[in-house]
């Protein structure tokens, strides 16, 4: 008998799925508590909110804890509903899934094979191009021009073998985003064999006029697209995973066809549901947003950053190194945990969300030494 587990080969690996680099979260808080003996960390990596659930949804959550013996509803009736209510469309058009990265790896089970294509623009969020992958599709990546999704050079990149384009907007990780005129643009010229997915996981932060509202202008227009959002930002609820988006009938159908049964737990549905009322706690949220995003942008440029232009809750920031890594792990023995940004493809610089003013406090107070520690 063998000493030890029996291996499997190598060979015994789906070969598209051999190859990948699984994408890698930032790292949480007790991780590093615990590698460093370090009483207090602040979390500045992830693009969450910096508060907690809404009182509603805790309300919901608390309330629906006697029922977590039974299974959730695997169609998220009453979630679905209620989104379809608010934005005026069919509930037979909206979407839900695990976080809005969910809805991409449903994306690309429905519709995605071996040869197709992908269209996305990079450094852009990696799961587009790592879910493509996993089923042998193509990601093109089209460099961004100027931090910004260059629209003209990734139509121009479409063959008849793409499939899906995505446009991240904003662009997670630089936070910028392209104009209302530069997206109709794109629409009216986007060849009608492709499906457009529309990833707005940041909407609620944005107050720029001439942001455009995805589900009013381009899906309600009558565009071939998938208009992705997400509760786990200015709503709190990121350890939950509840992404949602709005489709047409057959790509919503073809989307609940991949996704599991029960990927949207109980708690999540109910607390998502809580969350849509409160409309004030939303403008709070939004506004503390707005006041502390130039202050972060102030602290990093102080320290020596180059930041693009930022609408969201995180900016990118250019370190002026070749490469990041000392910076980042030097922020971390400082108590301070950003984001790398070299599975992005930006290894020179950080990602930094916008946190609560204590937290932004402590950022500049960290990177005073970690700049120093870096260094040394």
């Amino acid at each position: 008998m063998p000493e030890g587990p029996a291996e499997i080969p190598d060979d015994f690996v789906n070969p598209a799925v051999a190859g990948l680099t699984p994408y890698e979260p930032g790292k949480p808080v007790d991780e590093v508590q615990r590698e460093l003996g370090l009483d207090r960390v602040v979390k500045l990596a992830s693009n969450e909110g910096p508060f907690p659930p809404f009182p509603a949804a805790l309300e919901a959550m608390k309330r629906a804890a006697r029922e977590l013996n039974r299974y959730p509803d695997g169609g998220a009736y009453r979630l679905r509903a209620a989104l379809a209510e608010r934005n005026d469309v069919a509930f037979e058009e909206v979407a839900v899934g695990a976080g809005a990265d969910g809805l991409i790896d449903c994306v690309s089970q429905a519709f995605l094979d071996s040869g197709d294509e992908v269209v996305c623009g990079w450094p852009s969020f990696p799961s587009y191009v790592i879910d493509a992958q996993k089923l042998g599709a193509a990601p093109v990546r089209v460099p961004l021009a100027d931090g910004r999704y260059d629209l003209d050079a990734m139509l121009a990149a479409i063959t008849p073998r793409t499939k899906v384009v995505y446009v991240c907007h904003p662009n997670n990780p630089t936070g910028t985003t392209n104009t209302r005129a530069e997206l109709d643009a794109y629409f009216d010229r986007v060849p009608e064999h492709v499906l457009t997915v529309l990833d707005q996981a940041y909407f609620e932060y944005i107050d720029d006029p001439d942001y455009p509202d995805g589900i009013v202008e381009y899906f309600r227009q009558g565009q071939r697209v998938l208009v992705v959002r997400t509760f786990s930002k200015i709503y709190g609820l990121a350890g939950l995973r509840v992404g949602w988006g709005v489709g047409s009938r057959s790509v919503v159908s073809a989307i609940a066809k991949v996704r599991r049964a029960f990927d949207l737990n109980a708690q999540a549905q109910v607390a998502a549901v809580a969350s849509l009322d409160d409309a004030a706690e939303l403008e709070r949220r939004r506004g503390v947003n707005a006041q502390e995003r130039p202050r972060v942008v102030e602290i990093l440029e102080r320290h020596g950053f180059a930041c693009l232009p930022a609408v969201a809750n995180f900016v990118f920031a250019e370190s002026g190194e070749e490469d990041a890594r000392p910076l980042f792990e030097a922020l971390l023995r400082a108590g301070v945990i950003v984001r790398l940004l070299e599975g992005f493809g930006a290894p020179s610089a950080i990602r930094v969300t916008v946190g609560s003013p204590e937290d932004n406090a402590a950022l500049d107070e960290a990177l005073g030494r970690a700049r120093t520690i870096a260094k040394a």
